[in-house]
């Protein structure tokens, strides 16, 4: 359970795995109507959406070499779009630091990764909670939840639904959702991949947050995660914010706080 480097490129390899196979998923819809692109620059992958501009969607993963530093910074900007670089402690080298702040590029952020053994887990018992997997019918419901508990707008749903259901027959994907006094009110989803599985998104409606509906969902994956095979479960999630103090909670621990660059 101690953090070493082998356990740190675990962590960070895990969300390079959901990510990749999450865009490659969305890409492969006919037509690719997000405008997908996944490129790797060495051991780095850039990922790129032409119609989701948020950084979530734009971002590059992994070691970047000094050589490939003016190639990714080119792939983003013939595509005239502001990306996100993220960087973990260990995987680079002060010389790209420097190129990078030479080309205008600043340190913006800081995001949060952590990581648990996989392990048999039981849900708190709460008369009013139940935590199930979601249903192939039920997509424009947690499309729903999705847009209302991330604050993106509800004209959104269709896309999200969209992009989410291409993932939900696909190997390795899970998704859960909860419900409050029978009403849907929070969602969750679960990549596994060889022996980790990264918990990859969650969502609650705001009337039902503070009711432990995040904290069930968490054991629920760790379980699931267990029961599956698993060894880790890794999970990413701004500091101290109420995702960060959920998973500790539930027995996860920092890997590591990895930086965020964007340009000036």
């Amino acid at each position: 359970m101690i953090i070493s480097q082998a356990l740190a490129e675990l962590i960070e390899q895990s969300e390079m795995d959901y990510m990749t196979d999450r865009m490659e998923a969305i890409r492969a819809r006919e037509g690719n109507p997000e405008g997908v692109e996944v490129k790797r620059f060495g051991s780095a992958t850039a990922f790129y959406s032409r119609t989701m501009p948020w950084g979530l969607f734009n971002n590059v993963k992994g070691k970047i070499e000094e050589e490939n530093v003016e190639e990714i910074i080119a792939f983003y900007r013939e595509r005239d779009r502001n990306f996100e670089i993220q960087i973990t402690p260990g995987k680079v080298h002060p010389a790209v630091l420097k190129d990078l702040a030479y080309a205008g590029f600043y340190q913006s952020g800081f995001h949060t990764s952590l990581y648990c053994e996989a392990r048999k887990t039981e849900p708190d018992h709460v008369a009013e909670v139940e935590i199930r997997e979601l249903r192939p019918e039920e997509m424009d419901t947690y499309a729903e939840i999705h847009c209302l508990g991330t604050g993106l707008s509800i004209e959104g749903k269709t896309s999200v639904a969209a992009n989410n259901e291409v993932l939900f027959m696909r190997p390795g994907w899970r998704f859960y959702i909860a419900l409050y006094n029978k009403i849907p009110a929070s969602v969750a989803v679960m990549y596994m991949q060889e022996d980790a599985a990264s918990l990859t998104f969650a969502a609650t409606l705001p009337e039902y947050r503070n009711k432990g509906l995040q904290r069930n969902l968490l054991l629920k994956r760790i379980d699931e995660a267990y029961r599956n095979g698993c060894q880790w479960v890794v999970g990413q999630c701004a500091y101290s914010s109420t995702s960060h103090r959920n998973m500790e909670r539930a027995g996860m621990k920092i890997g590591y706080t990895r930086a965020t660059w964007t340009k000036l």
